[in-house]
């Protein structure tokens, strides 16, 4: 495969080598272990290395490694990542799309400008598209695209859009004319309303969406199109680039439905611009509740009688700062359901989040039929106690439980409350808070903690074997210690301290993508959920600002009273003025064996000041053995089997708090089997 000219190498690494060549990646590792004449590394690191494209096919074909039946795409692939840039490869994807779809696109929001290269790539890619498969040659593109830019994009999953666009049908049985996704990213919940609709009838459905993303708009259209819900000239479908919220580029736009997944905990969403606009027909959201803006966006867009359907956080159901816009969405009549959706159904998938319903003022609707009510459903235990060591979000059961729901042919995990009830000084709109615990999700909170307490249970009985089984050296001989300030002196490690924090951009609560965790001080587990925008790490970083961890760097909180130390793995983290951060040098010095002697009580007595209770660790007077950088290896397996002996002892005692409580509740309603 030739590279033209002054172009960007094309590399891959040993996943992507895996995929090419048909094989499990454990199989190229040991390629690589074997074979002297395997391709060497031409970048990367050494924990992910990079290899030359070219170079490695020449050596899969030489070697008979290449199995039939490969997606050729797999091999073209790592040409599309060699452009350079997401914004680059994400357009030529959606150049791929338009054309396999004979779309007349008109004007793209970003105008491609394909050089001589990415040309020729898109001619190849159309040539390798099977005639009776047009959809799945974009459809994998987009996956892989999706997936190497996970971190900065948020997509809807494909089960969640299908199962709202079927709530807002159950919500909306007359005609639909118009979709509305005012944040559309790629058009997931636009095309799961296309198929909801069904393809013969798209015809006459037109899909109206933006985003501030103008890849995303142009990958949009192209899904829209590969679909089939586009017609070719695309009149049907208007898709704009921009901030909705500060220029709605669909001003009195009326929807039949409205699907979306807006973003969430943005603090710079235009609260001071838009004082005074119309939307806030139930009040000026706050600063800090942007997505209650985005409620209201979607209520102000409905057609009579549409429908809305949102993906939004848990924590916008009980903010006290939201309480006066609930009430008044709950006065109108326009909120009628809130759903609950179990952990694992959408990013962030640690947290469950919520569907609100909303329906334009005067609609009758389902579910909550009734204005006078609030139906809540609560699906996190909607498995049944039969799905629950399947793993992940058991989307059928999920999917019969809210159908029942809104149908009114079940009544399964909900309840309906009239709204007097909830117009209290919390209008706490949880589900959870309201829909009775049954016996069922009771036993499915059983096997579930039995489950995580079993595997905790095994962890820490593997760590206590290895451990128990260690016997302290024979002899006095006293091993001789180095300072940290003499291995800053000798280059082994660099210090760097906490600096002061932005206030104004640290964010509470859940981690949203591409986020870095904000560390203050001790202790250095379980502190408050603390996240700074990546943005403004990468500004922080830049300027010197900010004092950002990279993996295996060393924190040491400096105050004696609360003296922690770890190895930093889970990096980027943002350390404040309490903390400080020393990086290893690995050629002279392993991270691991560095934590586990500083921690040791010894050096908090040797290192500290001793000047008050605030008193602050001297980190440069810690002391650590001189010992052999294979001898440290040896210390730090050791360190880390004490770590994981400590965290498995901990979260041990969490799950047994739960499951006594738990096992509690039962016995109290008479529930435990008898003798």
């Amino acid at each position: 495969m030739s590279t033209t000219a002054g172009s960007p190498p094309v590399v891959v690494t040993l996943a992507e080598i895996a995929r090419i060549a048909g094989v499990g990646r454990a199989a190229v590792s040991n390629w690589r272990r074997r074979y002297d004449n395997f391709p060497s590394p031409v970048g990367g690191t050494e924990t992910s290395p990079h290899f030359s494209l070219p170079q490695v096919e020449e050596w899969l074909r030489r070697e008979n490694k290449l199995k039939t039946g490969v997606n050729p795409l797999e091999r073209l692939w790592p040409e599309y990542e060699s452009l350079g840039n997401r914004e680059t490869t994400g357009l030529l994807v959606a150049q791929v799309g338009l054309r396999q779809s004979s779309v007349k696109a008109g004007r793209p929001a970003v105008e491609p400008l394909l050089d001589q290269r990415q040309a020729r790539l898109l001619e190849r890619t159309l040539e390798l598209a099977e005639p009776d498969e047009k959809h799945s040659i974009f459809d994998l593109l987009l996956e892989r695209w999706l997936r190497t830019h996970v971190r900065q994009i948020t997509t809807t999953p494909v089960q969640l859009a299908r199962l709202m666009a079927q709530a807002a049908v159950m919500n909306h049985p007359g005609p639909v004319r118009t979709v509305l996704d005012p944040a559309c990213g790629v058009g997931t919940l636009l095309v799961a309303a296309g198929r909801q609709w069904g393809a013969d009838r798209a015809a006459g459905l037109s899909f109206l969406g933006q985003d501030s993303d103008a890849v995303l708009v142009e990958l949009a259209k192209a899904h829209l199109a590969v679909s089939g819900f586009a017609e070719r000239d695309l009149s049907n479908v208007s898709l704009a680039v921009g901030d909705t919220l500060r220029a709605d580029a669909h001003p009195g736009a009326q929807a039949d439905v409205v699907l979306s997944n807006p973003p969430s905990n943005e603090r710079d969403w235009g609260h001071a611009e838009l004082a005074t606009d119309p939307r806030w027909v139930y009040g000026q959201p706050p600063r800090t509740e942007p997505e209650l803006a985005w409620v209201q966006h979607a209520a102000a867009t409905l057609a009579p009688g549409g429908i809305a359907v949102l993906v939004l956080p848990p924590g916008v159901a009980a903010r006290r700062a939201g309480r006066r816009i609930r009430a008044g969405l709950l006065r109108s009549g326009v909120l009628r359901t809130v759903i609950a959706l179990p952990p694992g159904a959408a990013p962030p998938y640690g947290v469950g989040l919520h569907l609100w319903i909303l329906c334009a003022d005067g609609a009758e609707g389902l579910g909550g039929a009734d204005r006078a009510e609030l139906t809540f459903v609560d699906t996190t235990h909607g498995g049944g106690p039969e799905s629950v060591d399947r793993g992940g979000v058991d989307w059928s059961a999920v999917t019969a439980q809210i159908v029942g729901v809104l149908g009114g042919t079940s009544t399964q995990g909900s309840v309906s409350v009239p709204v007097v009830d909830l117009l209290d000084d919390q209008v706490d709109l949880t589900p959870a808070r309201r829909v009775p615990r049954t016996r069922a999700a009771t036993i499915v909170d059983l096997r579930r903690l039995w489950t995580r307490f079993d595997a905790h249970m095994r962890e820490l009985r593997d760590a206590a074997d290895a451990l128990s089984a260690l016997v302290p050296a024979d002899g006095d001989e006293t091993v001789p210690l180095i300072s940290v300030g003499e291995l800053e002196r000798a280059g082994a490690l660099e210090i760097r301290t906490g600096q002061g924090l932005p206030e104004s951009l640290v964010r509470r609560g859940e981690r949203q993508e591409d986020e870095a965790h904000v560390l203050t001080g001790a202790p250095l587990s379980g502190q408050a959920q603390l996240w700074l925008p990546a943005s403004a790490v990468a500004a922080g970083k830049q300027d010197g600002s900010l004092t950002v961890t990279a993996s295996q760097d060393v924190i040491v909180s400096v105050l004696a009273r609360a003296f922690d130390v770890r190895v930093d793995t889970d990096a980027p983290s943002v350390l404040g003025p309490q903390l400080a951060a020393l990086r290893a040098n690995p050629a002279v010095l392993d991270p691991w064996f560095l934590s586990g002697c500083l921690r040791a009580p010894a050096n908090v007595h040797r290192a500290g000041t001793h000047a008050s209770t605030t008193s602050r660790i001297d980190v440069r007077r810690l002391h650590i053995p001189r010992l052999t950088l294979e001898e440290q290896r040896q210390y730090g397996e050791i360190y880390r089997k004490i770590t994981t002996f400590e965290h498995e002892l901990t979260d041990m005692k969490s799950v047994g708090g739960e499951l006594s409580r738990a096992l509690g509740d039962l016995l109290a309603a008479g529930q435990l089997p008898r003798a």
